[in-house]
């Protein structure tokens, strides 16, 4: 099985994104669980995405490249810092051509069918459950499965301060049971779609 994380930090190339380090610990977890997983990490930023709610907006449109990674991933990871208490912009871009592309499987069901999504959020303010719900709601409407406990995150005090790396939010004990929560429902329901995926009776357009 692989799993696929979109990090929508800000930052492009091997800058340190605070964002990829949760993952990371989530990664790690996911491993325990099943160690012969595949994994991939694609830092959008790295990526021409122009806005528009259709599947090419022109020759040098780089989300067809995404969507395909997407339909070979059996779990998907959207991680995003928090911009004035909501998901950074590379965050909603995403959320808005994975569904205005209306892309389908092989049998015609959205993308998203028999698959699990999960969020990650970091940032040094409030926002981490806005912005999970906004992109889990996002991620259900492409057809994703949302296994219980599907978002963890890590947030500092109010204002302006150390992020997630800095401040050593590994530490947290509510983002540490999150981050294992959530990584074994992915692992245990991705599993279960190997096995029994959702049949295209009923849910794909005559």
């Amino acid at each position: 099985m692989k799993v696929l994380f979109f990090n929508c930090s800000l930052k492009g190339g091997e800058e340190t994104s605070n964002t990829e380090a949760l993952y990371h610990k989530v990664a790690e977890i996911m491993r325990e669980k099943k160690p012969d997983l595949e994994f991939e990490n694609v830092r959008v930023a790295d990526y021409r995405i122009p806005l528009g709610i259709m599947d090419k907006v022109d020759d040098s449109d780089a989300w067809p490249v995404l969507l395909n990674k997407i339909q070979e991933a059996d779990i998907f990871l959207i991680g995003t810092p928090i911009w004035q208490g909501i998901r950074g912009t590379l965050a909603h871009i995403v959320g808005e051509r994975l569904y205005g592309s209306g892309a389908t499987n092989d049998k015609g069901q959205m993308i998203g069918y028999n698959k699990v999504a999960g969020v990650i959020v970091t940032g040094n303010e409030d926002g981490g459950k806005h912005a999970g719900r906004d992109i889990q709601f996002e991620l259900n409407q492409a057809g994703f499965t949302i296994p219980p406990s599907a978002l963890t995150y890590w947030v500092g005090d109010a204002g302006p301060g150390p992020s997630f790396i800095e401040a050593e939010g590994w530490s947290n004990e509510f983002t540490r049971s999150t981050s294992r929560e959530m990584a074994y429902n992915l692992v245990h329901l991705a599993n279960i779609f190997s096995h029994q995926p959702i049949p295209a009776e009923g849910n794909v357009s005559e």
